[in-house]
Parts: C-alpha cells; structure tokens; sequence
C-alpha cells in the first residue's frame, strides 16, 4: 500500500524513440507494487503533435495529478505536454529537456557515437543491431537487446527538428536521471539539461536505457519524486 504521506500516485510513462512503453516495464513493475497507477503511453513518433496527443488522452483518463515521465525523446514530448493541468511534476531519464522554441537538434550540438548507427528508410529511422548492442542498450543481456531491435519501431527523422512551444519545466518541478555510460545523448549534455531546468538530479553507471539497466535505482528515484508532490 502507499504510504499516507504520498501526493501522487499516478504515473505516466512515456518512451523515447526506438523503444516503445515496454521499455518501462521493468520500472513499472517496481512501481505498481508500491500501489502506483501506473500508465505507458504507446506514441507513434510520427511528429511532436502526435505524441503529444496521445500522452493528452492518458493523462486525461487519470484520476487526479500526475506524475509525468520521459525517456530520450519522450522528454521532448512531457517538456510540451507538462504543461497540461493534471501534471504536476516531470521526471527525465536520459532524456532531451528542450526550452522555449527549441529542437533536439537546437541542443544536442554534438553527436553521440550511437547517431552513427541511424538508418534512414523513407524518411522514417531505425537503429542498427550493432546500434541496439554497442550504443543503446550494451549492458543488457544478449536477450534482451535482440527483444529491444525486434519492438523498436519507427522514427520520424522529422521529430528532431520539432520546436517546444512552451517548455512545462519552467513553471513544474522536475528530475533528472543521468546516464553516465549513456552513447546516444552524451552524459555531459545531460548534466548541461539538468542544471538548465533545476531538477533534482542522480546519476547512475548505465547505457542509455537506464530504467532497463538500473531500474531499481530508477524506480525509487520516480518514488521520491511522487512522495516528494502534495
């Protein structure tokens, strides 16, 4: 059961690109045990507007305020839609935290070795095998990075070039979970999104899918977070 002194206990996931919401499962498990109600939203990343929509609609099946989580590119997506009303705090776990009128690719001026294993097909993107292996998921078993290239999806190239309107974390508290081994945002830049938005912020010894890799550790930071919010 949930301690009397938490304030939210809804959660919602959202997946970065090459992924899709099993990528939280480890975490969610974690957390629904803890009494959490927790949500993976599915998006298509066929553009910033469509993602946004479909966090919109599980956010609006929530009852009461919200919690709202973002891997990789899925920060770009809670940046915009944080700023619906029911959300009350934003967690980013390796993940973009773009400003104001901002791309990912407005800030992340630097490549990560991992970019160069992005492979354009009609103007959608997949990550290479050696990608998944050596850049996105390298200290995962061999079973599970086969499991993450075979339900990765497809990405739009376009959604790097997508702007924030209005950026959530400036007016919601947020967190930050850094990865420190992680060779597809570099972990400077990560530091570098952390301070800019003020998150409370850990770091933890992982690839770029840290709630995969160390999800106990992300999971009880997202707990706190929770338990942190009246």
């Amino acid at each position: 059961m949930l301690s009397h002194k938490i304030g939210i206990k809804n959660i919602v996931f959202v997946h970065g690109a090459w992924a899709d919401g099993s990528s939280w499962s480890k975490v969610i498990i974690k957390l629904q045990a803890k009494g959490f109600n927790v949500v993976a939203v599915q998006n298509p990343v066929t553009s910033l507007a469509d993602d946004v929509a479909a966090t919109k609609r599980i956010l609006a099946l929530q009852d009461g305020p919200v919690l709202l989580v973002g891997h990789s590119w899925g920060g770009v997506v809670i940046t915009e839609a944080g700023n619906d009303p029911k959300v009350a705090g934003l967690v980013y776990v390796a993940a973009f935290a773009p400003g104001d009128g901002q791309s990912i690719n407005d800030i992340n001026k630097i490549p990560a070795p991992g970019l160069a294993e992005v492979k354009l097909d009609a103007g959608f993107l997949r990550l290479t095998p050696k990608g998944i292996a050596e850049c996105f998921a390298q200290d995962l078993t061999v079973e599970e990075k086969h499991i993450l290239f075979a339900v990765q999806g497809q990405t739009a190239a376009s959604v790097f070039d997508e702007k924030i309107s209005k950026a959530a974390w400036k007016t919601k508290p947020s967190w930050y979970v850094v990865a420190s081994d992680d060779r597809m945002i570099l972990p400077k830049l990560e530091e570098s999104l952390a301070k800019t938005i003020n998150a409370t912020t850990i770091t933890v010894p992982s690839s770029h899918v840290a709630m995969l890799s160390q999800s106990t550790k992300v999971a009880d930071f997202i707990e706190q977070a929770a338990l942190s919010l009246k």
